[in-house]
């Protein structure tokens, strides 16, 4: 299998007030394992970066995924994806980026998965309404681009940035791919979406 998808549950959830990874999201599911599985239901090994605040949480990570544990999440999230990208093997073909407090269904990871197939595309992003949403997937070109992203150049933006222009971007028309799960009330709104 060389379909990879980095999922980011280092962060410290401080606005959140409560670590956003042990959630209840789904039918007896937590936020964590709700996006494990969506990644794995698309036959892509997920690579979930912890943070040490969380990282017991690890028990919670299904079979087939794979847990790194980043010691320095107080650095920046830059750290937990260049963390992640240690794990995933060079020959990859796509690379999904994704966050714990990003959930999806199925069906728009399908959708991604296959424009950006279809497009033979460097990367791919979901867009509603002219803002880009999450998650991005690459191409196994864009490796070196994202070794070299650093917290002070903002990360990934970065590379966002550089290479918007050929970006194959996919509408939508829901504003699910912009869901991003930060306080509870935005939680409590979407816990049902």
């Amino acid at each position: 299998m060389t379909h990879f998808a980095i999922v980011l549950a280092a962060g410290a959830s401080t606005r959140m007030g409560t670590c956003k990874t042990s959630l209840p999201w789904g039918e007896g599911k937590t936020l964590l394992t709700y996006q494990i599985e969506q990644w794995l239901n698309l036959d892509f090994t997920p690579v979930v970066v912890l943070g040490l605040h969380n990282s017991h949480k690890q028990k919670d990570c299904p079979p087939g995924s794979l847990t790194i544990i980043n010691p320095h999440t107080n650095a920046g999230k830059t750290t937990s994806l260049l963390a992640g990208l240690r794990h995933i093997p060079p020959d990859f073909e796509v690379l999904a980026i994704s966050a714990v407090d990003q959930p999806r269904k199925l069906e728009i990871y399908q959708r991604l998965l296959q424009a950006h197939i279809n497009n033979a595309a460097l990367i791919t992003a979901p867009m509603y309404k002219d803002k880009m949403g999450h998650p991005l997937l690459l191409d196994q070109k864009m490796r070196s681009h994202l070794q070299n992203i650093r917290e002070e150049t903002f990360g990934l933006r970065q590379v966002i940035k550089e290479f918007y222009p050929l970006i194959h971007k996919v509408e939508f028309d829901h504003p699910a791919v912009l869901i991003d799960i930060n306080t509870p009330e935005v939680y409590e709104q979407l816990r049902n979406f």
